[in-house]
């Protein structure tokens, strides 16, 4: 099978283009103020540390914050994380992980569902940073089914969902045990080396799972330059125009191995 064309050989490197799918686009500017949508003014703040260049940002009651790391060695890459401890500065409670190369809007999408968490926990009498977790998992994958993902599940109690193009996948850890902590990883770029990975802890609300995996598959094109396109996926990108997207059929949900539970109202 002869291999696609690369969509750009074309454009000049500094080409603005709009691309899809999301997952392959590159991580695109990094910017930290549009990554967090913190509001800095508001008690909200913002450190830089002294310790090779990385940042934090941390909520009023510093019982949540969020962190770059990047890799001084090597320039693109390095970490984001964001943990959350029950009491101010007290052990991590939970913890995600996002490569550097992950897409810029992505990670917004994920630190904006995180504040609308934050804000509703200060005016409820719940808590859903900590315990009052009430999405249903199958509000993760749903996502993902709508767009034509694949869908196995393991005997060793995970399931995986991947992209029609097989260059994306998501996998859920559906039971309580093993070694391993993290419930939820996302990938995207060649299985074999993916280009970026996402790790969501046991503990960590589902509802930011939710937001990472509705970013993912969206049909809104990110904006980037030719240059800043992966190269070596780029032929699996093509270059989206301004008009909308053809909305895919829809599928049920597969049912979650796990008991269902009661969705929140958002």
């Amino acid at each position: 099978m002869n291999p696609r064309p690369d969509p750009f050989k074309d454009f000049d490197p500094a080409q603005p283009v709009q691309v899809l799918p999301r997952y392959l686009a590159g991580p695109g500017p990094v910017e930290l103020h549009t990554i967090w949508p913190f509001p800095f003014d508001e008690g909200w703040h913002l450190h830089p540390s002294a310790d090779e260049g990385m940042v934090f940002a941390i909520s009023p009651c510093a019982r949540l914050w969020t962190r770059f790391a990047p890799d001084l060695e090597k320039p693109g890459k390095g970490t984001w994380i964001i943990a959350a401890n029950r009491i101010p500065f007290g052990p991590r409670a939970w913890g995600i992980t996002f490569d550097a190369t992950t897409p810029a809007e992505l990670l917004h999408d994920v630190h904006a569902e995180l504040l609308d968490l934050y804000l509703e926990s200060r005016h409820s009498d719940k808590d859903y940073l900590f315990g009052d977790d009430v999405m249903a998992p199958h509000e993760v994958y749903t996502p993902l089914l709508a767009r034509g993902w694949s869908h196995s599940v393991k005997t060793d109690g995970t399931q995986t969902f991947c992209s029609p193009d097989g260059l994306s996948s998501v996998r859920h850890r559906y039971t309580i045990g093993g070694s391993d902590d993290v419930i939820w990883r996302v990938c995207g770029g060649y299985p074999s080396e993916p280009y970026w990975q996402a790790r969501f802890s046991r503990g960590a609300p589902t509802a930011l799972a939710a937001a990472f995996t509705a970013s993912l598959v969206s049909t809104e094109p990110l904006h980037r330059t030719v240059q800043d396109v992966p190269f070596h996926t780029r032929s699996h990108l093509y270059v989206a125009t301004t008009s909308a997207a053809k909305q895919p059929p829809t599928y049920s949900p597969v049912p979650t191995p796990a008991p269902p539970v009661a969705g929140r109202t958002r």
